[in-house]
């Protein structure tokens, strides 16, 4: 990955150890902060992959202010976590790339 590109969902890695799935709304490095929308915690369980609320109280219709220094990694988030993050922020179901045969 060369550049980030707003609008993108990326998956973070955090300094304290958890990962964060969002989409990227606006860069600003200068300043050492980016904005994020609607974050959400990764967590393994014996089920699998589960996702919980980044943020319990707050309002989540607004952007998040993420500090540039607060995650050691990021990368864009792979098609599956990226079609959940999207259920569950939006409540549509992405429709997967299938050809439909007679």
């Amino acid at each position: 990955m060369k550049t980030l590109e707003n609008n993108t969902i990326y998956t973070f890695k955090l300094t304290t150890g958890e990962e964060i799935v969002a989409r990227l709304v606006e860069q600003n490095h200068d300043e050492g902060y980016i904005l994020i929308f609607h974050p959400i915690l990764t967590v393994l369980s014996p089920q699998g992959l589960q996702m919980m609320p980044g943020l319990f109280s707050a309002d989540l219709s607004t952007d998040v202010r993420l500090n540039t220094g607060s995650w050691v990694m990021i990368a864009q988030t792979r098609e599956d976590v990226r079609n959940s993050w999207m259920e569950a922020t939006t409540g549509i179901k992405p429709v997967s790339k299938k050809i439909i045969t007679g």
